[in-house]
């Protein structure tokens, strides 16, 4: 039986005969597309979006505005399940276009690839399905968000497992690559089984060299027998586009990172990636609607290995936006990956250097490019962030303070921003000495 022929057979008796014949029938609703110039320029990739030009947007990473052909896509899918949801659904109720174009941009391949509603579903279906046993610690550090902390908290409690935080740094614009390799080297214990790392803290907007802690969990895993070794999970989020690494470059074994950010995909979807001979250790949580676990309880058989569609939540989703994503990948394989991250980078080169040459301000991020990412934290002398961020919002200016115990402002220009944009955050800023 068929995933789709499963979502649509409680509609009317003899639907999955009906299936056979139905699909020429569905809505003919067809997408235009908007035309991207023969070489794609920052005023093109700025008219995509439908953001309000009464403000600056300097907080799109919380959720982003999406660009026209997502949003072309989200309104084909949704016509077509309002005009016909049973035909539509069955002749579109097929994950493979998404995986494929997401698996293009992550370098990966689609069966390496699990489809969620966000980072935090993708962190809880991670940890929760993780093989944990009592006497097991869960190695993480002090910088890492709410979401990834709750999410080893649940699963080590389950388990009987424990959780160990360690700082890669004091000050995040003097961490080191290497130093904070080396902190998780050391750290690493034979009780370890899985490290768990952010690959850019919302805290400080610090890079983590997930590729050199990679080296120093294989170095740990020497000698381990294969239910023992030492896992790296890594949340993705804030590196997932706007860093050009596809997923060997970083060396983790699993990846958990929304798309409704960054990525400018439709609200409400996500991934997880792993290394193929990683997914059969899991364990599901919530029960998938995949050919595999369904053939298995309808025939009333063990199901196969745990593969990454296994671990992909089953159930009816807002199929509009899941559908939709792949425009998302695409979009950026159009402007470029190497040329959005160049953008970015330029653009948060020029702010915090803008930043730096303020007396009053105190910058968290470091300076170097390999280090930093979208992300931009810091401190302006006798005001707390919320009144900075109110104050600029005053200003027509979108900025966010960092949800932590210590918080910063951050502002966080993108590929929808311009360096004119930039002159005036920081002519803002400026103003608040």
């Amino acid at each position: 039986m068929k995933r789709r022929e499963f979502l649509t057979g409680i509609a009317v008796t003899g639907a999955l005969g009906y299936a056979t014949t139905a699909d020429a029938a569905s809505p003919a609703v067809t997408s235009a597309t908007s035309v991207a110039p023969a070489r794609v320029d920052w005023e093109w990739v700025r008219a995509q979006f439908n953001l309000s030009r009464d403000w600056i947007h300097m907080s799109s990473f919380l959720i982003a505005s999406h660009p026209r052909v997502v949003r072309e896509a989200l309104e084909r899918h949704r016509r077509g399940l309002d005009e016909d949801p049973i035909l539509y659904l069955k002749s579109h109720d097929d994950e493979a276009p998404v995986l494929e174009a997401a698996s293009r941009y992550m370098g990966a391949r689609p069966s390496e690839i699990a489809l969620t509603d966000s980072t935090t579903m993708g962190l809880g279906t991670l940890y929760g399905g993780l093989p944990l046993r009592a006497g097991d610690e869960i190695l993480t550090t002090t910088h890492d968000h709410y979401a990834h902390h709750e999410s080893i908290r649940l699963a080590a409690r389950r388990a009987g497992a424990t959780v160990r935080k360690i700082a890669l740094y004091e000050r995040g614009a003097d961490a080191s690559a290497e130093s904070m390799a080396q902190r998780i080297a050391s750290a690493i214990t034979p009780h370890t089984r899985v490290v768990g790392v952010t690959w850019v803290h919302s805290c400080t907007g610090v890079v983590t060299p997930v590729r050199a802690i990679a080296h120093a969990v294989a170095r740990a895993n020497a000698g381990r027998a294969a239910d023992n070794r030492v896992l790296l999970c890594v949340d993705g989020v804030h590196g997932f586009g706007v860093k050009n690494v596809e997923m060997a470059d970083l060396g983790c074994d699993f990846f958990v990172a929304g798309c409704h950010k960054w990525i400018l995909g439709p609200r409400g979807t996500g991934v997880l990636w792993g290394k193929a001979d990683a997914w059969p250790a899991l364990r599901p949580t919530i029960p998938h609607f995949g050919e595999e676990a369904w053939n298995a309880w309808y025939k009333g058989v063990e199901p196969p290995p745990t593969n990454a569609d296994m671990m992909t939540p089953g159930g009816y989703h807002s199929f509009e936006h899941r559908w939709a994503l792949a425009e998302a990948f695409d979009f950026h394989r159009q402007i470029g990956k190497a040329r959005v991250e160049s953008r970015i980078l330029e653009l948060n080169r020029q702010c915090k250097e803008g930043l730096l040459s303020m007396r009053h301000v105190t910058v968290h991020t470091p300076k170097a490019a390999a280090l930093s990412a979208g992300l931009i934290a810091f401190e302006v002398a006798g005001l707390a962030p919320p009144e900075v961020v109110a104050r600029l919002a005053a200003k027509k200016i979108h900025a966010k303070v960092s949800p932590y115990r210590t918080s910063y402002a951050r502002v966080a220009p993108a590929i929808l921003n311009t360096p004119a944009e930039v002159d005036i955050v920081l002519r803002e800023i400026r103003a608040l000495a």
